[in-house]
């Protein structure tokens, strides 16, 4: 099995910046992607950006341009960097794997961005 702890987010005025981390114990091998999730209250978790083994990315359109994911999925760890940050970047984000045929999330790390 895979466990995954997030860190990095925290407090930050509109237009300022933040980093995500995550990093991944148990069985790392297993990974095949990791993503980064935003929640709101009262809606369900959105795929923000994910990346695979082999480094292809994908955004979500209001993430495009203002952040970048990065991270190595053999190692187990996946960054979020985001840019430009809005108020309606403001919730909870929690960093996402497939490993197997088990999607794993993490507890989530809050970020809120003031206008």
């Amino acid at each position: 099995q895979v466990q995954l702890v997030e860190s990095g987010g925290g407090l930050v005025q509109a237009g300022g910046s933040l980093t995500l981390s995550c990093a991944a114990s148990g069985s790392v091998v297993s990974i095949e992607r990791m993503g980064w999730y935003h929640r709101t209250p009262g809606t369900q978790r959105e795929l923000v950006a994910s990346i695979s083994g082999g480094g292809s990315t994908w955004y979500r359109g209001s993430a495009k341009g203002r952040f970048t994911i990065s991270g190595d999925n053999a190692k187990g760890t996946v960054y979020l960097r985001m840019n430009s940050l809005k108020p309606e970047d403001t919730g909870v984000y929690y960093c996402g794997a497939r490993a197997g045929n088990a999607y794993v999330f993490g507890q989530g790390t809050q970020v809120t961005v003031s206008s």
